[in-house]
This record gives C-alpha cells, structure tokens and sequence, in this order.
C-alpha cells in the first residue's frame, strides 16, 4: 500500500469501503483534520469525524459560526437574498398549491418566503436557538430537532428541500433515505451540497470542520440511487462552488455503489488546486471586490432588528416574489 493510502475508521457512507486515500490533514482554520477520499468510489469524508455531530449541530454551531440567535440586518437581507436565489431554482415546481417540507431551516428567511406564496410549509430545524428565533419571528410551523428523528407521515410532501444541509449530517444515505420516504409518488427533492470539484475558494478553504462530507456530481447521484431516488437534472452554480440536484422517487439501484476514476477526478482537481493557480485566475480578485461592495453596501445595517418579518417582506416585495 502506498504512503498516502490508508484504513478509514469508519466505511465509506456510499459504498462501505475502507480503502482511502488522504486529501488533506488541514481544516481552513489551521487545525488538524483528515479528509480521505474513498478509492473505490470517490466519496470525500472527515475521519475520524471532528466533533459529535448531533450535539454540536444541536448546541454549538450556530454561536460558532455567528456567535448569536438575533441575527443583525444584513444578515437577515444576506439570507434573503440567498432564499430568493433558491427560490429560483424551484419556482417551476411551485407553479400550484405545494406540501413543502424544508430541512434545516436555520434562520427562516427560505421557509417563510415559501409560506408567504401561499404553499402548505413545514420545517425541520436540528438548532434549539434558532429554531426558536424563527418560529417566533415568522410564525413558522417547526419542528426542533434531527429529520431523521422527526415526526412526520410517510409519503405526504409534494416537495422537499434540503439546502446545504445534507454534508452537515453524520450518515448521509440515511437521510436522503428518509427523505425518500416522505415523497410523494410524484414529489421532488432538491438536494444542494458544496461542490467537492469547486476551485472559486483558496486551496487552504477547501475542507473545514463543519463539513462532514463532501460530494461531486457522480456521489450524489449515485447516493441517491442507492436509497430509491433516480436524478432528473443538476445544475451548477455560477462559480462552480454550489452543487444542486433534482431527484424523483425511483427503485433502489441494487448494483455496487462503486464508481470507477471517480476518486482520480477528484484527487486530481484537488491537488491540482495550488496557490499558484488559484491567484492567476480572476475570479479571486473579482470575489473581493464583490464582498468590499457588499460591505460598503451593509454599512449602518450592523444592529439586531426587532421585527426580521418586516424587513423580509420589504425584501420580497422589492424582488417582485410576494
């Protein structure tokens, strides 16, 4: 076995291999964390995992990441723009009354544009505190904890969303299997996930704690199969860093999980991602300057709101979507 070639502690989440190879040993803060890639079929995994997913998803990352449950105004109109976008992608599959299942809300803005255009919405939100804020804040109906924990009829959603949610989760099949069993015969799933294949970030962001799986085109679909889903269409974001795929109830794909040259694409486009690459390209440069508009932008938008509801409104309004 080479060097770089090793035994994962845990088997592959796709295709129950342990033969992996490492990535990276860095996270994007600097601390130590494994990331492999299965040689078998290409799936992308911390390993061992950096932390008890359910506690610190449950407890921790949302002080973490924004060290409060009173998200400030623009972080509010950030996340509102964010939900436009996604709205977007599906608006074609919200041309009727729609039963919406939306997992992980986080702070609310998506559920509570999808439920102020008139669809049946229900959420999952695995954060106590923020899952608080934004039922109160939008009078969502909500449910506080894990999906695959949650309550809720087999068979009964039109349409299930789950944005950037699924690399979060400590055993990715089995939620995409749950999810499965909550469509209807006809319903849809959108799933969108972090794009392992991306180059927009610097090398050095490329893997980080919060992120317990990473997919490209080929895992995902192929995870689907393997729980029932069959794909219908993906779309990449502009940048190439955002991965969304659209998925319709199907038989379970009884062959082997396994994908062959998947794991030599990756490796190969992640170690090709150098430092060196990555700033002779334009599209760096052009990202700060997007950020330094947007915060020359957000200047006086710095305090907690009192009503998040109105200033979503005024948002949806403007956009023409409400």
């Amino acid at each position: 076995m080479q060097a770089n070639q090793l035994e994962s502690s845990m088997p592959c989440n796709l295709c129950g291999g342990h033969h992996v190879e490492a990535l990276s040993n860095r996270s994007r803060s600097g601390a130590a964390l494994r990331t492999v890639i299965c040689k078998d079929c290409g799936l992308v995994w911390s390993d061992p995992f950096p932390h008890d997913p359910r506690q610190f998803y449950a407890d921790d990352y949302r002080l973490a990441y924004k060290q409060t449950y009173a998200p400030k105004a623009k972080h509010i109109l950030r996340a509102g723009r964010v939900a436009l976008e996604r709205h977007a992608k599906i608006k074609h599959l919200l041309q009727q009354r729609r039963r919406v299942l939306d997992v992980g809300t986080g702070g609310g803005e998506f559920a509570y544009l999808i439920q102020s255009l008139g669809h049946e919405l229900q959420g999952i939100e695995p954060n106590k505190g923020y899952g608080e804020y934004s039922a109160a804040q939008y009078g969502l109906n909500l449910q506080i904890g894990f999906i695959q924990d949650a309550a809720l009829d087999d068979a009964s959603f039109d349409l299930v969303t789950i944005w950037h949610v699924l690399e979060h989760t400590e055993d990715p099949s089995a939620v995409l299997g749950r999810l499965r069993g909550l469509l209807k015969p006809d319903g849809i799933l959108v799933v969108e996930v972090p794009n392992v294949e991306a180059v927009c970030q610097s090398p050095a962001s490329s893997f980080h704690e919060a992120h317990l799986f990473n997919f490209n085109a080929n895992t995902l679909q192929r995870m689907g199969e393997k729980v029932g889903l069959t794909a219908s269409e993906y779309r990449l974001s502009e940048d190439g860093g955002n991965l969304t795929m659209f998925f319709k109830p199907a038989e379970v794909r009884a062959d082997s999980a396994a994908l062959s040259g998947n794991a030599d694409r990756i490796g190969a486009i992640v170690r090709g991602h150098t430092n060196l690459r990555h700033f002779m390209r334009a599209a760096p440069y052009l990202r700060f300057l997007k950020k330094l508009q947007r915060s020359i932008a957000e200047r006086g938008l710095n305090q907690p709101v009192a009503d998040s509801k109105a200033l979503l409104d005024r948002l949806y309004r403007e956009y023409r979507v409400l």
